[in-house]
């Protein structure tokens, strides 16, 4: 009995967990399926012309694929050696959000809207499509952020000071009488002006105010390309430092020598073909 057990869950484990076997793919392509089927019926529920005829189809839907998602998770659990690892992983937690507000709605109506969660389970097409192999490239660009955490710390508050400054300007020169009614309010102006939003819900009247809106949008032209610039510059950095490790790892397999050319096929020193490293692929 216990051995059948084990083989019930090894097999499932290589249907639910594996990508690499065709039940596997085929398990994943349908779940990726089930997932933008149940999203789709969520976001006709939302559409009152469409409840009013088909709503009880729609929540018969709902609870279909409530029912789906819930033996999928439960079975995850089941067939790994190893449960809390699921249950505590980011793909566990989504999983697991993503079937909760239906029952949830039992005692809070209204609650199902939540559902709309389950579009983030459509993130295990990385996995099914093996895209996980670009990972270096996401690594890239977080490096790059990180590294200029500082300078875009110091970018926002230098912008935080600005809209303070332009909204108490505006409040002073414009009045409650022209919509400025308080200096929160003024900044939610300067925000939306110097982000060249323009609502327009709120404009300068006097001439003054006027020309001081010019220069509010004129400087946020000019402030929009700073953070661009600054990340840029730094995914710059990064490139040239992953570029740089990508060298010294192309070692000669014959006579050992490494610092190639980024774009050499063959080793410098006695002609042998260079090994290039392959993109880890393990966590996919």
């Amino acid at each position: 009995m216990r051995n059948r057990i084990e083989t019930l869950r090894h097999h499932l484990y290589q249907t639910i967990y594996q990508a690499n076997t065709p039940a596997g793919r085929g398990f994943d392509i349908l779940l990726i399926i089930a997932i933008l089927t149940s999203v789709l019926s969520i976001v006709l529920d939302s559409v009152a012309s469409i409840t009013e005829q088909y709503g009880e189809l729609l929540d018969t839907a709902e609870w279909f694929f409530t029912v789906f998602f819930t033996l999928e998770y439960l079975l995850r659990i089941f067939c790994i050696h190893r449960p809390l690892k699921y249950i505590f992983s980011f793909y566990g937690i989504i999983d697991l959000l993503a079937i909760i507000p239906a029952y949830i709605s039992f005692f809070m109506p209204g609650f199902h809207s939540f559902l709309i969660i389950r579009i983030l389970r459509v993130l295990r097409i990385f996995r099914i499509l093996k895209l996980v192999q670009f990972i270096n490239q996401s690594n890239l660009l977080t490096n790059a952020l990180f590294a200029s955490r500082f300078k875009i710390t110091i970018f926002l508050f230098t912008i935080s000071t600005l809209l303070v400054v332009f909204g108490s300007i505006m409040y002073l020169i414009e009045g409650p009488e022209n919509g400025f009614t308080n200096i929160p309010v003024s900044i939610y102006w300067s925000v939306v002006t110097l982000t060249t939003v323009g609502f327009g819900d709120i404009t300068p009247k006097t001439d003054l105010g006027r020309a001081i809106s010019a220069v509010v949008m004129v400087t946020g032209y000019a402030i929009i390309a700073v953070p661009t610039g600054i990340i840029t510059a730094e995914l710059s950095q990064e490139m040239k430092k992953q570029n740089a490790r990508t060298d010294d790892q192309r070692i000669c397999k014959k006579c050992r020598k490494s610092g190639h050319e980024a774009d050499a096929n063959y080793c410098r020193i006695c002609g042998e073909a260079l090994f290039r490293p392959l993109v880890d692929d393990t966590s996919a």
